[in-house]
């Protein structure tokens, strides 16, 4: 039987606003995702019995295996898809957790579009789009990996962005922090105006519109974890470098340069300097 084979790329958070808290207890909120070239990959081995395997250099970090949200996603598709078929899924996790970088949403939109692939399921068959958003906020964007400015809790999605390449340096500074953690800390200010969906297509244009925007969460992410300061310092350090920023609920950072091999040289010296640091030179695009 054939081995299904699924990239699950990180998530990168260009901006995010916070504009207010709902009657639910959750917050409304805005982002501009694009998402990297570095990723965890899940295979599916069609079988009678679903089970998980995780291997790599942060499988420890991934938690019981049962509350994997892999698993979590066959089982809210089950619920939607009469009889479906599913099998062994053998994850190597490559990406940081509890990282702000979508990994385990990544890994629940690729178990996602393994199962899709398995049982003949359109990609844009509703009952995908409605398990997606039942495992989690971050996995709905995850599904196409493609650039969009998600809203709400996530489940607003706008049509695909094409975005120019972003070379780029992601890092973690080795920290697992929650989301609940930061929204502890954080301090809503006043709601402003949604962003337009339309954003500049060339690459210098962009970067002028990323620094004009920010991550409501950086402060609250901090107070947390207070390394976050020192790793943005360390970024808006490099040679080259043209915007640092925090992503998603911290604490991993990233770092945009003119060139990939910009990139690559940031990450090199950076590897010699912060040996604990996870660092990964990458491209941000718009679309998986």
């Amino acid at each position: 039987m054939t081995i299904l084979d699924e990239q699950a790329p990180a998530k990168i958070n260009l901006t995010l606003r916070v504009l207010g808290r709902r009657t639910d207890g959750y917050h409304e909120l805005e982002s501009l995702v694009a998402f990297a070239d570095v990723a965890d990959n899940l295979t599916l081995e069609p079988d009678e019995t679903p089970t998980l395997d995780v291997s790599g250099p942060f499988a420890a970090a991934s938690g019981k295996t049962g509350d994997n949200l892999v698993l979590k996603a066959f089982d809210a598709l089950q619920q939607r898809v009469e009889g479906l078929k599913a099998g062994r899924f053998t994850l190597l996790k490559s990406l940081p957790v509890a990282a702000g970088i979508g990994g385990g949403s990544a890994d629940a939109a690729a178990a996602l579009r393994l199962l899709a692939r398995l049982n003949d399921i359109a990609f844009d068959d509703a009952r995908l789009a409605a398990a997606a958003l039942a495992t989690g906020a971050d996995v709905p964007v995850c599904l196409e990996s493609r650039a969009r400015f998600m809203r709400g809790i996530g489940e607003r999605l706008s049509p695909p962005l094409t975005l120019p390449p972003l070379p780029a340096v992601l890092v973690n500074p080795g920290v697992p922090l929650s989301t609940h953690d930061v929204f502890a800390k954080f301090t809503l200010a006043p709601a402003v105006a949604q962003a337009r969906d339309d954003v500049p297509a060339d690459s210098d244009g962009l970067i002028d519109y990323l620094a004009r925007q920010g991550n409501d969460l950086t402060p609250a992410a901090i107070a947390c974890v207070p390394t976050i300061a020192n790793v943005l310092d360390t970024l808006r350090a490099l040679p080259g470098v043209k915007l640092a920023r925090m992503s998603g609920s911290g604490p991993s950072c990233f770092a945009l340069f003119g060139s990939h091999g910009e990139a690559v040289a940031a990450a090199q010296r950076l590897k010699t300097a912060q040996r604990d640091w996870w660092i990964a030179p990458t491209n941000l695009a718009g679309m998986r």
